[in-house]
């Protein structure tokens, strides 16, 4: 694919994230307009659960809002994560990105499920606190057994995000599931050739034209500026800032 196409599809791929501890409404105001980007809307903005309601009002049903529960420390019991999930689901959110605990059970993720039947759940593995891909495996093989619809690897709060280490683990993973759920690399991933990167992994193990909103999201704050250069026929600014 060229990179004028593939930087279009990763847009549609992207959830548009501020999880910054300085959000305000202003913040979450721009964000919206900036999800209609001049080459189509991303998949979704992802947002604290705190203004899940007002992005609601603002943008009505013209796009999707994820928001963040147990996060980010992933230590909350499961019942305080269920209710987290339901204040968020009656505000408005159409996702909710859960961050699994360190004992990593199918049995939370599954209740997870439960409450919110009907909306998308995307399990956050935080792999690079995990100690080695055998615990990624097992952490990802929890969440699918659970329920997931995607695997996430970071909440973007920890030293490790997204590695391609850690991303070909949950690719395995979601294979030997033969569940139909999707992948979310997330977490300090900046520039074109990145993206480009999980998308050539995932296509490589899930198969040529796998790759779509419905299975493959880009969890990133600042990666849109790139997408957008490099869709509208300029370089990426990995090559100008060295990044």
């Amino acid at each position: 694919m060229q990179d004028q196409d593939l930087a279009r599809l990763l847009v549609s791929c992207l959830d548009l994230t501020d999880l910054s501890d300085t959000c305000a409404q202003g913040d979450i105001a721009s964000l919206i307009a900036r999800a209609q980007t001049q080459v189509g809307p991303v998949a979704a903005i992802c947002i604290w659960p705190r203004f899940v309601a007002f992005a609601r009002r603002l943008a009505g049903e013209r796009m999707r809002i994820a928001t963040v529960v147990n996060f980010p420390s992933g230590t909350a019991d499961v019942g305080a994560s269920v209710e987290e999930a339901a204040q968020a689901i009656a505000d408005g959110a159409d996702e909710i990105d859960y961050v699994l605990s360190r004992e990593a059970t199918v049995a939370e993720v599954s209740a997870m499920r439960d409450a919110c039947e009907g909306r998308t759940l995307k399990v956050i593995l935080e792999t690079g606190e995990r100690e080695d891909a055998s615990a990624i495996a097992r952490a990802a093989q929890a969440a699918l057994e659970g329920g997931a619809d995607f695997i996430k690897t970071s909440t973007g709060k920890t030293r490790m995000g997204a590695t391609p280490e850690a991303v070909a683990v949950m690719l395995d993973a979601l294979r030997r599931s033969g569940r139909a759920a999707g992948i979310k690399p997330s977490g300090g991933i900046r520039g074109f050739s990145e993206a480009r990167r999980y998308f050539d992994m995932a296509e490589a193990a899930m198969g040529t034209g796998w790759v779509g909103p419905a299975t493959f999201r880009l969890g990133a704050s600042s990666l849109l500026i790139d997408l957008l250069a490099v869709a509208e026929g300029q370089p990426s600014a990995e090559s100008q800032e060295g990044y």
